[in-house]
């Protein structure tokens, strides 16, 4: 398995608008973080993690090829902000998109004109699945076990792949959901910043903490603010075994 870090910059992207700062002035490339989104490839399946409004810009330089599933860990703006410029994709059919109860029942609130009976030439097809945590999917020749974790008050999705976990905007989570990470050998998780805590993020010191405790062997840390530091300098700060990903980087998974 593949993973491609499309986008791993917080709701604001980096550089930020108007901020004048080092990091947001840095020329080089691996400090540029547009808003999180990641795609998991096998040999025979593509799957999208969330769909901010970047996606576009993330997506036109990979091949133009049908995406089997498209994952969404919670409604905010930054996550699905980009849905509409999937339409391209259809092409190939309808797309398949798979959420829990509250991120399923926003989408059709913020995307009307997708979910009514007659739709218009041109609009994208969504064929919306609403899943449970906990309760095992399989896309393509992937299965997906949905976790839930809290971004402060809200319950937002995790998903696991085989010996992968990727989660984003997560504050806490229940000790019920840890047994479905046992076995966990890569991690990707967010980590906002070095310090100053905030009410619905980890920092970097919490997800250090929260990976030692499901054992995971290598960790990369998602949903950065340009208070992260230019890229070398922050991952030089961080122990053996963690790192922060550039948008564009790829991994690979052994399951």
């Amino acid at each position: 398995m593949k993973l491609t870090f499309l986008g791993t910059g917080t709701s604001a992207g980096v550089p930020v608008m108007g901020c004048q700062c080092e990091v947001c002035r840095s020329k080089d490339p691996r400090d540029k973080r547009y808003r999180q989104a990641a795609l998991l490839e096998t040999e025979k399946t593509r799957i999208l993690i969330d769909c901010g409004p970047d996606i576009r810009m993330q997506l036109m330089p990979l091949p133009f090829t049908p995406l089997d599933g498209v994952l969404l860990t919670h409604i905010h703006y930054d996550h699905v902000g980009g849905m509409d410029d999937l339409r391209g994709f259809c092409v190939f059919g309808d797309l398949h998109v798979y959420a829990n109860e509250l991120t399923a029942e926003a989408l059709k609130v913020t995307m009307p004109y997708c979910f009514t009976e007659h739709l218009y030439p041109g609009v994208p097809k969504l064929d919306l699945h609403t899943i449970r945590k906990h309760e095992p999917l399989q896309i393509g020749d992937v299965e997906v076990m949905p976790i839930e974790v809290m971004h402060d008050k809200l319950p937002i999705f995790g998903y696991r792949f085989g010996k992968l976990a990727y989660i984003t905007d997560m504050k806490t989570i229940a000790d019920e959901e840890l047994p479905y990470l046992e076995g966990v050998e890569t991690l990707v998780v967010n980590a906002l910043r070095f310090d100053r805590p905030h009410h619905s993020h980890q920092l970097v010191e919490d997800a250090i903490a929260f990976s030692r405790r499901i054992g995971a062997r290598r960790t990369y840390f998602i949903h950065l603010t340009h208070d992260i530091g230019h890229h070398d300098d922050a991952n030089r700060r961080l122990p053996e075994g963690f790192e922060f990903p550039y948008d564009g980087m790829e991994i690979t998974i052994d399951n």
